[in-house]
């Protein structure tokens, strides 16, 4: 990919993440502390889980390197910024969903330099190898992450009538964004986009629904309320297709490594739609907060 189409992405993730800290503040961090149990499992789920079955479904289905990385590459990002959207509309606890979602993000500026070597190391032949520069993939996360999300924090402290008012507009542009940028690989890889569907596309669906279900199920385990449940839920499943995209486009410079991320981006939405239509129901039978 060109540089021109790499900064678009790379402009197109700070707004969704400038966006996503228009929703937060200062507390809610401090919910981390207040409340570890759902956070702990919900990380659980995303920094461990999350990955350990994406590699499991790429060993089990005997993926090609390609999509064996692309797959890892995925499982190893955090929940996107959509899955706040996401969850707010399927009534599940906002908080956590916001709270999970900022300390992933900060959390996998460590873990997915090491889990995007380990996939290449374990999946790539011999001439495929690419090499990783950690310290360089580090700095772009800081760069694309981090600072933006601080900046819609400042933002919203400072003018919070200001960030009322954008929080919803910004959120619908993330979405409108992502579905650009997911339309615009598909666009550039065209020619071969069939042939990798019938590959990328049952691993991809296999990795949404099995944790999602898993992240349920867990909480479900350890006894957290349901609208806890449905947020560890969504952002288990609700990657930051995205951040997985731009690492695969600008650190890695492969663009066939964004396909299972651009196939998972179209598909996710799908299976979060089902959870929306069948919560609505129950509205109003849960109380949602932290506990």
């Amino acid at each position: 990919m060109d540089s021109t189409s790499g900064i678009i992405l790379a402009a197109s993730l700070i707004i969704i993440m400038f966006g996503m800290g228009l929703s937060l503040t200062l507390a809610d961090f401090k919910r981390v502390f207040s409340f570890p149990k759902a956070i702990c499992i919900g990380l659980l789920c995303q920094i461990i889980l999350l990955p350990a079955i994406g590699y499991a479904l790429a060993i089990s289905l005997e993926l090609s390197p390609t999509t064996a990385i692309g797959v890892m590459l995925l499982a190893a990002c955090p929940g996107g910024p959509t899955s706040n959207m996401l969850t707010y509309l399927a009534k599940g606890d906002l908080a956590l969903s916001v709270s999970l979602t900022a300390v992933a993000s900060i959390l996998t500026i460590l873990t997915i330099p090491i889990i995007v070597q380990f996939a290449i190391k374990s999946f790539s032949n011999t001439g495929q190898v690419v090499a990783v520069d950690a310290l360089t993939m580090i700095k772009q996360l800081l760069i694309i992450v981090i600072v933006p999300i601080c900046i819609g924090m400042l933002v919203k402290r400072k003018f919070s009538a200001f960030s009322a008012k954008m929080e919803k507009p910004v959120k619908i542009a993330s979405a409108l964004i992502f579905i650009l940028v997911v339309v615009g690989i598909i666009i550039s890889i065209r020619d071969v986009f069939m042939s990798y569907l019938n590959e990328a596309g049952l691993p991809a669906i296999l990795l949404n629904v099995s944790t999602m279900t898993l992240g349920f199920l867990l909480a479900v385990l350890f006894k957290l309320n349901r609208p806890q449940a449905i947020s560890i839920s969504i952002e288990t499943g609700i990657q930051n297709g995205t951040l997985a995209i731009t690492l695969a486009t600008i650190a890695l410079n492969n663009v066939e490594y964004s396909i299972v991320p651009a196939i998972y981006g179209l598909l996710m939405f799908g299976t979060a739609t089902i959870i929306i239509l069948f919560r609505k129901p129950l509205g109003g039978k849960d109380e949602i907060s932290i506990t």
